[in-house]
C-alpha cells in the first residue's frame, strides 16, 4: 500500500459513537471478497441484486437489562449513468429514534456509485452525529495495474483531511464492497476460513477480515425464519506503506441469507459498554426468491 500527497488541516478527532458502529458494520456484513489484482480493474459480474431493491432494518441497544429500539436503517439501490456508462447507485439512510435523539441525534446518508461490473467509482458519506458533522468523499481510478483512491474528509468548520492511496489489490468503500461481495459463491467456504480485504474510510485505507462460522436458522423482524451463513467481522487496523497495525478486534457477528441474494438478516455487535443488534424488517425488490426461508 502506497500513500502520497497527504494534507492535514485539522487534528484527528476521536468520538465514541455506537450507532455509527452499527451502521458501519451493517455495510460490510456480507463482504467475502478476497482482494483481487487491480489489473483486473476490480470488476465482477453482478449475480445478486437489481435496481429497485430496498432493505430496512430495526436497530436495538441493550441498556442494562432492557432492549431499546435505537432507530432504523434503509438501504436502496437504483440504476444510474457514470460517464456515459450504465451502473448502480446505492444509498444507506440511518436515522436514530426520538428516544435516542434525546441523548444522541444521528442522521447519516451514505451514497456509493459503481459500474454494472461492480467497479467502485465514487463514495460519499454525510454524517450528523450528535454535535459533530462531517462529509467523507472518495474517488476511485485505475492505472498501470494499481487501484487508486483519493479521499477527503470535510468538517463542519470547513477544515479538511485529504489523502491519496494506491494498491496492487482492489480498494473498496463500504457500500461498493457490500455490492461486489454479494456476488461471491460461499458454497465452498469451510468453517474457520478467513478472508481479507482493503477498505477506504474517508481518511485512510484499512485492512479488515471475515471469519466464516458456519450456518444457523435466524428469525428476523418480519416474523420469518431464514437459513443463514454466519460470519464474524474483525478489524485489524491501518495499512500504511505496506505495514499494518497489530490490533485485532472482533466487531460484529452477522447472519446473511443462504441463497443467491445474500441479504443480511441479523447482526450482533460487541460494544465497549454493552451490546446491540440489528434485525431485518422488510425486503422489497430482491432479485431472486428467498429460498433460505425456513418453512
Amino acid at each position: 500500500m502506497k500513500r502520497k500527497n497527504v494534507v492535514r488541516t485539522k487534528p484527528e478527532q476521536a468520538t465514541v459513537n455506537s450507532l455509527r458502529l452499527v451502521i458501519f458494520s451493517l455495510l460490510i456484513v456480507v463482504v467475502g471478497a478476497i482482494a483481487s489484482p487491480a489489473s483486473s480493474q476490480c470488476t465482477l459480474q453482478n449475480k445478486a441484486f437489481s435496481a429497485g431493491e430496498c432493505v430496512t432494518y430495526n436497530l436495538y441497544f441493550n441498556w442494562k437489562f432492557i432492549w431499546l429500539k435505537a432507530g432504523i436503517a434503509t438501504m436502496t439501490t437504483k440504476g444510474t449513468v457514470i460517464n456515459g456508462e450504465s451502473g448502480f447507485e446505492t444509498e444507506l439512510l440511518s436515522i436514530s429514534s426520538k428516544r435516542v435523539d434525546f441523548f444522541f441525534k444521528m442522521r447519516d446518508t451514505l451514497t456509493s456509485v459503481i459500474t454494472e461490473r461492480l467497479e467502485p467509482r465514487y463514495y460519499r458519506k454525510g454524517a450528523l452525529e450528535g454535535k459533530h458533522y462531517s462529509v467523507d468523499e472518495a474517488w476511485f481510478s485505475y492505472k498501470d495495474g494499481l487501484s487508486i483512491v483519493e479521499q477527503k474528509r470535510t468538517y463542519k468548520d470547513g477544515s479538511m483531511i485529504q489523502t491519496t492511496d494506491s494498491s496492487s489489490t482492489c480498494i473498496f468503500d463500504m457500500l461498493s464492497m457490500l455490492s461486489q461481495a454479494r456476488s461471491y459463491d460461499f458454497s465452498n467456504y469451510k468453517k474457520g476460513q478467513r478472508i481479507y480485504f482493503n477498505m477506504a474510510t474517508g481518511k485512510r485505507v484499512v485492512q479488515e477480515s471475515l471469519l466464516y462460522e458456519g450456518k444457523e436458522n435466524i428469525k428476523a423482524d418480519d416474523g420469518n425464519t431464514y437459513r443463514c451463513l454466519v460470519f464474524t467481522f474483525v478489524e485489524h487496523g491501518v495499512v500504511t506503506e505496506g505495514q499494518q497495525s497489530d490490533q485485532n478486534k472482533e466487531v460484529v457477528t452477522f447472519y446473511v441469507t443462504d441463497d443467491e441474494n445474500h441479504i443480511p438478516i441479523r447482526l450482533d455487535f460487541y460494544l465497549n459498554f454493552g451490546s446491540a443488534k440489528a434485525f431485518m424488517k422488510s425486503i422489497v425488490g430482491n432479485r431472486y426468491p428467498l429460498t433460505s426461508l425456513v418453512r
